[in-house]
Order: structure tokens, then sequence, then C-alpha cells
């Protein structure tokens, strides 16, 4: 077995144990009593649409701690305030990194965010199962992230379906072109290409202008993964591409704020 086939593989297991020990803390019928009417869906997706090749890329910036590739990238970040900061230099939605195990985040950062922050916000964990949903809608996230590697393609559909009804977006991520033909049949309206592989985690940086002219126009596309300098943003505004999701850029950057300037002007075009 590959490291990536292993690293999925303990992943599925770490987040069913993780999750059978939230059901016994909090199970699916308390947090339903906790659900506020569930709103329109659609506010993550709104909100990466680009509008056609004049309009911005926009920007799905990422907090996040450490990842299986890099390891530990900041251990000292601070989800309010990096969360913050993208919201005041231009993000159009903020991604959370919350899986504990393998990226050392938290759930409770989405639930110490949301107060703070308007901007659509992304809970970025690995959902194996429909209660993540519900624990997601019940935190006030406005999308959830589904692994096309993790998942078939029925279980997508179900999950798909699930989270609209509860008034949160999936963002489905792909990396093959099997991948993402499943997506699609599945009913994905959002898409992200990941450009790292995670059964080698080797990055292929042109596979996203490979993918890109198969989402269907209605379809919100995202490019994921190695995107750090603006001229790579500046090549995929050239691209049918809506948005980019950028995370260890802003991690191990000395000054973020500078980073996520220069970035934002090149979605630009500047």
């Amino acid at each position: 077995m590959s490291r990536g086939a292993e690293f999925l593989a303990a992943i599925e297991s770490d987040r069913r144990k993780r999750v059978a020990e939230m059901k016994l803390a909090a199970p699916a019928h308390t947090l339903r009593a906790k659900l506020p009417p569930a709103p329109a869906n659609g506010r993550l997706e709104r909100a990466l649409r680009r509008g056609g090749k004049e309009g911005a890329i926009k920007l799905l910036c990422e907090v996040k701690r450490a990842s299986p590739s890099k390891g530990m990238l900041n251990e000292h970040v601070d989800p309010v305030a990096l969360a913050s900061l993208y919201e005041a230099g231009g993000a159009a939605a903020v991604s959370l990194v919350t899986e504990p195990d393998h990226f050392k985040g938290d759930l409770q950062w989405m639930t110490d965010v949301r107060p703070k922050v308007k901007l659509p916000l992304l809970l970025k964990d690995f959902v194996i199962d429909s209660y993540q949903l519900l624990d997601a809608a019940v935190r006030g996230a406005d999308g959830v992230l589904l692994l096309a590697a993790l998942l078939s393609e029925t279980e997508m559909q179900r999950l798909i379906g699930e989270a609209k009804l509860l008034g949160v977006d999936p963002l489905v991520e792909v990396h093959t072109l099997e991948e993402l033909h499943a997506s699609l049949r599945a009913g994905a309206n959002i898409i992200g290409i990941n450009h790292r592989n995670l059964h080698t985690f080797e990055l292929d940086m042109s596979l996203s202008a490979k993918l890109l002219p198969l989402i269907p126009p209605m379809v919100t596309a995202v490019a994921e993964s190695g995107i750090s300098h603006p001229d790579e943003i500046r090549k995929l505004r050239e691209t049918r591409c809506d948005a980019v999701l950028m995370g260890e850029v802003f991690a191990t950057a000395k000054d973020p704020a500078a980073t996520l300037a220069a970035l934002a002007a090149a979605a630009r075009g500047a």
C-alpha cells in the first residue's frame, strides 16, 4: 500500500472513531434540536463564482496548522485572527481545516470563528458520515468538503443531497478525470481540483488546466494546492477557473497580510 493510500485509510479509520465518540457525547437528535431554521444553501457557491474571465478570481483562504505532506506549518495559528485578516484583506470565503489527527485542527475553530467573521465559512474535514454534516450546520458552516477519493459515487450523491437540505454547500474535491465525472453525476455544483495526488502526495500543477475545460459552465470551479505565487493566479485568470484555495502560503508567510495583498492584486489582474 502506498503512503497516500495508507493516509486515506488512516484518515477514514480515525474519522470513524472520532465521529463515534461525537455521537455518544451529542447524539444526532440533540444536534437537530439546536439547528436554526435551514437557510437557503448557495452562500459559499455564490461567493466563489467569478462571473466570467473579466472578473477577479475569488480567493478561498485557508486556516491550516499542519498537513501530512509538509508536517507542522504553524503551530501558533490563531484561527479567529487569521480568518479576520482574510476578511479584511479581500478574501471571498474562509476555509477552516478542522481535522484533528493529521492536520492538527479542531472543530471548535468553526464555533469560534463564526461569530467573528461574516464571510462564508467552509468546514474542511473528511466527511464519512451524515452526522458530520449536521454538526457542521449547527456550528454555522456555509460549506463542507467532500473528498471524491474517499467516497463512492452513491455516497457522494447522498451526502450532497443531505448537505443541501441543511443549507450547507458541498465542495467536492477531485484529482482525476474519473473522480470529476463521478462528482458531476452525483450532483456536485462546486468542484475543487486538487493538484496534489492524495495517493502519492505529488503535485501536478498542470492538472487544473486539463480538467477545468471539462467542468460545465454552471458548476463553480476551484483550483487547490500548491498555489503560492501571483504569476500562478495570473495564469489561472486566463482559464474558466472561478476561485483558488490557498492555505500553506499564509501559514508559512512572515507577513500574511502583505502576501494576501499581492495575491489579491493578481486575482484582479493587476
